[in-house]
């Protein structure tokens, strides 16, 4: 009979491509891993990872019982939250991966209804961006993500994940209450073709739906100053050295200092998802913790 949990191992160790990123990932010691592939070796009869230098690689078979092995486990996880939804129970440990701003304006408020109303479920909890958090809930590394997409830009969610809607969250455009434009309701493009800006990094959906904004006035924003942070954002623009695009969701009082104006043709809207596999869909703690978003959003 396979061992379900060496298996869990052995899949972690192919995900991750070591024993020790298999082991941090998993929250036991690299001993434990190994050890729990040494049975299923046993169990199998079959050699499942072969050194290569100081690392592992699987072997053949290895890489097989994985292909097979996780058609296995996503049966036993959809067996496991049926079990639950029969019962009726609201408990176990459960791992949610959210992007910054919603785990400050979203799943903290969330995570603390929830402890009050379920104190036996317990909430994992790490910060990842959109894509990433996709990924880990794909690869069986989190259980339920929460990610933003703005607009029409994609963010590929695979066929064996589901997506449900949490909230629709707008941005504004912050500048300080001195600027020439800072009596005004609200903005378009047009007239921000001139200024510059603070942004997150090229690589990430809120500078891409930035360059999104800027298409119908033919050029490209002026960003000067890159953080991942809207915090950062907001103390560059206190400093008079930009404007930034900062959505409301988790945003901080501005002060007295600073303005934000809403923006039009385009209005910069992201929705808030929450996307989890397939196999997990009936699952009471899993229902919960998305009833407890929905009402914090």
């Amino acid at each position: 009979m396979i061992d379900l949990a060496a298996l869990t191992s052995l899949r972690a160790v192919a995900t991750y491509g070591s024993v020790v990123a298999a082991a941090e990932a998993l929250g036991f010691t690299p001993s434990a891993v190994s050890q729990q592939v040494k049975r299923l070796e046993r169990q199998t009869g079959v050699l499942l990872l072969e050194r290569v230098g100081r690392g592992v690689i699987l072997t053949a078979q290895g890489r097989h019982l994985v292909d097979a092995g996780s058609r296995l486990l996503t049966d036993v996880e959809e067996v496991e939250a049926g079990l639950h939804s029969r019962a009726g129970t609201v408990g176990g440990r459960l791992r949610l991966t959210a992007f910054s701003t919603a785990v400050r304006g979203l799943v903290a408020p969330a995570v603390r209804d929830l402890r009050s109303v379920h104190p036996d479920l317990s909430l994992a909890l790490t910060e990842h961006e959109p894509w990433d958090a996709i990924e880990m809930v794909a690869t069986d590394r989190t259980d339920l993500s929460v990610v933003h997409r703005w607009g029409d830009l994609t963010i590929g969610i695979p066929e064996h994940l589901q997506a449900v809607s949490v909230t629709q969250d707008v941005a504004d455009v912050v500048m300080p209450a001195t600027h020439r434009l800072a009596g005004r309701c609200r903005v378009t493009p047009h007239d921000l073709v001139e200024e510059e800006w603070v942004a997150t990094p090229e690589f990430t959906i809120c500078r891409q739906w930035l360059h999104r904004m800027y298409a119908g006035t033919g050029r490209l924003p002026r960003v000067v100053h890159t953080s991942m942070e809207f915090d950062s954002h907001l103390a560059l623009v206190r400093a008079g050295l930009g404007l930034a695009l900062v959505p409301r969701l988790g945003r901080p009082p501005l002060g007295e200092d600073l303005v934000a104006l809403a923006v039009h043709d385009p209005e910069p809207t992201r929705e808030v998802l929450a996307v989890f596999r397939r196999s997990m869909a009936a699952s009471p703690s899993l229902t919960a913790v998305l009833e407890a978003l929905q009402h914090a959003a």
